[in-house]
């Protein structure tokens, strides 16, 4: 039986009995931290691990389950392909048992920018091809559909229609990799620095229809893309026949929802509108420490969520 099913037939036997939950089940329930549980989120928000710490622990298995406790449908981990066989194992087995979405990890491709797609060197897309391949055997053990890649860094002494030509054709090999296995790779624009090759939405939507595959399509991040170009509900209009995969932060800070100046109440309104059924991964850090911050996380989701 899973933990959230025990708690509420725990609270509902305790109600019949007279007795509170809190004597009956007091460790595992949620309301011993001083949180209620099981919230009913309209969209697959996907927390990551080290956002409730505090409240669940160090060990990943004990914040999968904190996470489900708190009614999240879903879970991200861009590090995923760095953890050990045996953890990756144990993490998909607990969110196939709480019935949570796995969300995006990070395609490992050498990690240093310098390997870049744009500039067409085949030993960089070797290391791309190499890190596709991994991420197939990574997906399989957590259940995962999408994963996260980056083409790396902008190549000054190339044209950039030359550049754009050779993103694509590694993209397409790529594909190649993940479409037997129905896997997508979701591009990601970013706004950390102006050396990135990959920062706009159109330029995104350009690449996934000239690469025209389904295992490749556009992971929108709302807080890069708030930075590079803002008009947030246009774009995501603009772009929707390619967008796979939503993630979170608010501007500035980086922080959860409601600490910065994006209206997320009506961006997930919209989003909830167009029928997106798929994940949305809180990318963000926690404005306050300790539990008190993780609290302000849950609630400030509970606020933006309210829209129906």
């Amino acid at each position: 039986m899973e933990r959230r099913s025990f708690i509420k037939k725990s609270a509902a036997a305790a109600s019949i009995l007279g007795v509170g939950i809190q004597g009956v089940n007091a460790f595992n329930s949620p309301e011993s931290n001083g949180l209620v549980g099981g919230h009913n989120f309209n969209l697959k928000y996907a927390p990551h691990l080290g956002m409730f710490k505090n409240h669940a622990g160090n060990d990943p298995i004990d914040q999968l389950n904190f996470m489900a406790d708190q009614g999240f449908t879903a879970f991200e981990d861009n590090r995923m392909m760095k953890r050990d066989i045996a953890t990756q194992t144990k993490m998909g087995e607990t969110l196939a048992k709480h019935n949570m979405s796995m969300g995006v990890f990070v395609v490992d491709k050498g990690g240093n920018m310098n390997n870049t797609l744009a500039a067409g060197k085949k030993e960089h897309v070797d290391i791309f091809l190499d890190g596709c391949k991994k991420a197939v055997e990574v997906a399989k053990r957590v259940n995962a559909k999408w994963m996260t890649v980056v083409p790396g860094g902008y190549q000054r002494r190339l044209p950039i229609g030359v550049q754009d030509g050779h993103v694509i054709e590694a993209l397409r090999r790529g594909a190649e990799i993940f479409e037997p296995h129905g896997l997508t790779m979701v591009l990601e624009p970013l706004s950390d620095s102006p050396d990135l090759y990959l920062q706009r939405s159109d330029q995104t939507y350009m690449i996934c229809k000239a690469v025209n595959s389904p295992a490749c399509k556009i992971l929108f991040d709302i807080y890069h893309l708030q930075k590079t170009e803002g008009h947030i509900i246009r774009n995501i209009d603009l772009t929707w026949d390619e967008i796979a995969y939503f993630q979170i932060g608010d501007n500035p800070g980086r922080k959860e929802p409601t600490t910065g100046e994006i209206n997320y109440t009506n961006i997930f309104k919209h989003i909830h509108s167009k029928g997106f059924k798929g994940v949305l991964g809180m990318e963000h850090g926690n404005s306050l420490k300790g539990k008190e911050g993780e609290q302000a996380v849950i609630t400030a989701y509970k606020k933006v969520d309210s829209f129906l």
